[in-house]
Parts: structure tokens; C-alpha cells; sequence
């Protein structure tokens, strides 16, 4: 129940986020859940989480082609605190763990603003064609979590990473696949002008499984850490890292296809 509950508290801001909010608005929502995630991120790693902000911040307000020099200033900026460490073994483990971590969290919901942003051709309800890309990237995998996730539960007997997540099974990872993909060969053509069913479909799959490995990553941080959720802040969740660590690998592919594309 908890796990519905917040579900429908937050569907409702996220829809409004990326389809209608003034840019403002969905930057400053982005932002905090990119924080968020990078708070639970470091907690879990153990990795230094200030400079992980300043430069995440940075990253996600920088021109298009110009945020890749962040993430390398940023990389260089880690490799230089680990001269304070006391133990300089810890110290690159922890140096290398926020290089990462600045990586897969930012650089990923900065792909969310790309896509947002990048397309500006009229779409479904009035709004830009790129903000239904970023709502397509964003609800195939959550809906394909949900076939999953019910799925899973009920009919599961092929465990598909036990050493990592135990509860993930092969029939709910191809329960998420289909209904990942129904939805996004219905929702991309008929909000965006000129896109297929079939090469909807095939965007819809790339995206589900991106987010399916995804989710498994970041499971496989969890078990190194020895912790069973990135946080407690979404009750029925775990924490924000927790919920949306299939979108930060689904987003990025979708956003490299999509340039392909446009």
C-alpha cells in the first residue's frame, strides 16, 4: 500500500515536471532529485560528497556541448583530494567512487534536460515535442517496473541475479519488457509528429532493458555497500536512488538514439 501511495503522490509532480512546469520549475526538480540522489550515492560509497554537488550542479546548468569539460575538471578537482586523505588506497577508492558517482548521476539527469530541451516541435497537448521524450524515457521504465513488479511477485520461478538482487526474476524482466514497450509504441506516436508504432516499439525496448541493467547496477553497488536500499526517503521505495536508477540508464541511451534521429 505504501508502494501505490507514493506512487500517486509523485506521478502527478512528475508529469507536471516534464510536460508543463515553466523551465524553472523543471530544472529546480531535477535538480533536487539529482542531489538526492548523489546524497545517497556518496552515503552508500562513502565518497566526498561536497564537490560532488558543487560540480553535479554545475553540470546540469552547462551549454549543451561544453558539460563534458565539467565532468573532466571535475575528475581532476577528485584526484586532487585524495592527497588529504590519511590512507592513500582509501583515498583513490573514495576519489574514484566520486568520479563515478558525479558521472552516473548528473551526467545522466543532465541527458534528462537535453531531451527536454532538444526537440522544440510542436507535440501532443500543446507542449514541446522533447518534453514527451523525456516523459516516454521516464514512464517505460517506471510502467515497465510495475509489470515487473506484479509480475514478479506472482509467477517468478527463474531468479535472474541472485548474487546481486534476489527478488528480480526472468519472468518479471520479461513482464517489464512488454509492458514497457505496449506503452511506448501507443505514447510516443501519438504525442510526437511522424513517429512510427514499430520504431516507437524499438526505442521503448532499448530504453526497458537500458533501465532493467540499470537497476541491476545499482543493486550491485547496494551489495558491495552491504545495504538493502539507498535510503528511506520513499516509503514503499527506499530511497530516491532506489527509484529511479532505471531512468538514469534509460535516459542517456534514449537521448544518444535520439540524435541519431533528429
Amino acid at each position: 500500500m505504501k508502494r501505490v501511495l507514493t506512487a500517486l503522490l509523485l506521478v502527478p509532480v512528475c508529469v507536471y515536471s516534464a510536460l508543463f512546469a515553466p523551465w524553472w520549475f523543471f530544472f529546480a526538480a531535477v535538480a533536487l532529485v539529482a542531489l538526492l540522489c548523489m546524497r545517497e550515492y556518496c552515503a552508500i560509497t562513502a565518497s566526498w560528497t561536497p564537490l560532488g554537488y558543487v560540480a553535479g550542479i554545475l553540470i546540469l546548468f552547462a551549454p549543451e556541448h561544453e558539460f563534458i569539460l565539467l565532468v573532466v575538471l571535475s575528475a581532476l578537482a577528485a584526484m586532487c583530494l585524495q592527497l588529504s586523505a590519511g590512507n592513500a588506497e582509501q583515498g583513490f577508492v573514495r576519489t574514484s567512487a566520486l568520479v563515478l558517482g558525479i558521472v552516473y548521476v548528473f551526467g545522466s539527469w543532465k541527458t534528462a534536460i537535453l531531451l527536454h530541451d532538444g526537440l522544440d516541435q510542436p507535440g501532443a497537448f500543446g507542449v514541446s515535442a522533447g518534453h514527451h521524450w523525456l516523459m516516454f524515457g521516464l514512464m517505460v521504465n517506471w510502467i515497465g517496473d510495475t509489470g515487473a513488479y506484479y509480475i514478479g511477485r506472482n509467477f517468478g520461478r527463474h531468479k535472474m541475479a541472485p548474487s546481486v538482487s534476489p527478488g528480480k526474476s526472468w519472468e518479471g524482466a520479461a513482464a517489464s519488457v512488454v509492458t514497457g514497450v505496449l506503452f511506448g509504441a501507443i505514447y510516443l506516436p501519438l504525442t510526437v509528429r511522424g513517429m512510427s508504432p514499430l520504431l516507437a516499439a524499438l526505442l521503448a525496448l532499448a530504453a526497458n532493458v537500458a533501465g532493467q541493467l540499470g537497476d541491476l547496477a545499482e543493486s550491485a553497488v547496494k551489495r558491495g555497500a552491504g545495504v538493502k536500499d539507498s535510503g528511506g526517503l520513499l516509503p514503499g521505495h527506499g530511497g530516491m536512488l532506489d527509484r529511479v536508477d532505471s531512468s538514469m540508464f534509460a535516459l542517456p541511451v534514449l537521448y544518444t538514439l535520439s540524435t541519431f534521429l533528429h
